[in-house]
């Protein structure tokens, strides 16, 4: 296990905050899928769910280790020729995709021969960031041009978000707020992100306008949305109201210190209790307490990321750590603020925390590209630490040679400051006596 602990490199407090929440998501995800269990399976035998999710955070981890190992610098040029495929990934997704758990759109791919989904948006959301990244570090110490970044950069960000919107508006958006905060960062400038915040509003608009007129097109989606929006502002009972209300009663009911681990009543009754509602779950098993240690777990993860971002020694670095951190974190306020109704439903699980595949892995994918940052950061460290040791092991030599040289001077000295007494005319004298 030293051994195992000693390999991983990076910022050992990210890995530290990352292991707590996929330790922890074990118990809330065992207890919630006894809802999964009855309606599936009829027996309520949950251990099939929790060893599912045990393999997939242990496939996680593995995600997160390979990745850290790879310098980060290369997942520049992965991300220039990543983009198409995952361009033609989210077309197959829209025309061929598979739909889980009764959902009204096609969000998931299933790969041949194997058997898994994987939501396709969250690999192009990495990707993007990562390109978006890459752009901003390049152009960084150039002036920008409007009529260029429209091309380089924004042309791509709007192909990725259209060909995402139709199926998960809320993902959509995720991904659309966290590439202009980045753009922000990035120090891009303020009245060119002005211009494309509001050609993004006007793009949606245009986009509801041609959903409704050709309802066909894309099916459910807009009219989804739209009813979602209305029922949060007005209160309508509704599928969506009914896990709310169950969300609420289930925080309510944990008040403090929670009804205790597995004890979640509401479980039974939340559709998604195990994904998108599993903070309601942690509430009302964990309290008020429990859900403000994980509140504060992300928000300690954040500040680590805030952290590593400043630690980096490259443009690219920064970028590439806020463009793939703070998302993750948004995420979790987002599902979290969803269970408590701040926002309307949006389908956004916890990250680490929630059961599911896809999102686990592509969250571990990005903590590893952040890792690897790290990595690097990590890496200088310990090459000034060991330049430091050589000049301090070399100053030592030298001053030892110093002073074997001065002793020996000294000794020398020695020598012929003694007083000779004998007179040397002495030999003479004898003889002439």
């Amino acid at each position: 296990m030293k051994e195992l602990i000693n390999s991983l490199n990076g910022d050992k407090v990210i890995w530290a905050f990352v292991a707590l929440l996929a330790l922890f998501s074990f118990m809330p995800v065992f207890s919630a899928s006894s809802n999964l269990a009855y309606m599936r399976h009829g027996t309520g035998n949950t251990f099939t769910y929790l060893l599912k999710h045990g393999i997939q955070i242990f496939v996680g981890f593995y995600i997160i280790y390979k990745v850290h190992k790879v310098p980060y610098h290369y997942f520049r040029a992965i991300s220039k020729i990543a983009l198409p495929i995952v361009w033609v990934l989210l077309v197959y997704t829209l025309l061929k995709g598979t739909v889980i758990d009764g959902a009204n759109a096609s969000r998931w791919i299933q790969i041949p021969y194997i058997g898994i989904t994987f939501q396709t948006s969250t690999l192009a959301a990495i990707v993007l960031y990562v390109y978006v990244a890459h752009y901003l570090s390049k152009k960084r110490e150039t002036p920008v041009t409007f009529k260029n970044s429209l091309v380089e950069l924004w042309l791509p960000v709007f192909i990725t978000i259209m060909l995402i919107l139709p199926a998960n508006f809320s993902t959509a958006a995720l991904i659309f707020s966290m590439v202009v905060m980045l753009a922000f960062v990035g120090k891009y400038p303020l009245k060119y992100i002005g211009i494309i915040v509001g050609a993004g509003i006007l793009s949606l608009m245009f986009f509801i306008l041609v959903a409704k007129a050709f309802p066909n097109a894309f099916p459910n989606r807009v009219d989804t949305w739209m009813k979602r929006i209305d029922n949060f502002a007005s209160n309508k009972p509704d599928e969506d109201e009914y896990q709310i209300e169950k969300a609420k009663i289930a925080i309510a009911s944990g008040k403090i210190y929670g009804l205790g681990p597995g004890k979640s009543i509401q479980k039974n009754f939340l559709p998604q209790s195990s994904s998108d509602f599993i903070y309601a779950i942690i509430v009302e098993e964990y309290g008020i307490f429990g859900g403000l240690v994980v509140m504060g777990l992300y928000l300690l993860l954040l500040f680590r990321f805030v952290v590593a971002a400043h630690k980096a020694n490259s443009i690219f670095g920064k970028l590439v750590v806020v463009g793939l951190g703070f998302p993750i974190i948004f995420q979790a306020m987002t599902n979290m603020a969803v269970a408590v109704e701040l926002f309307p439903v949006t389908g956004q699980t916890l990250p680490l925390i929630s059961s599911g595949g896809s999102s686990i892995w592509m969250t571990c994918i990005a903590i590893g590209i952040i890792l690897s940052v790290t990595k690097k950061e990590e890496e200088i460290a310990q090459e000034l630490a060991d330049k430091q040791k050589r000049e301090e092991a070399l100053q030592r030599l030298i001053d030892k040679q110093l002073q074997e040289e001065e002793e020996a001077a000294q000794v020398e000295n020695e020598n012929f400051s003694v007083e000779d007494k004998t007179n040397p005319l002495e030999p003479i004298l004898k003889k002439n006596q």
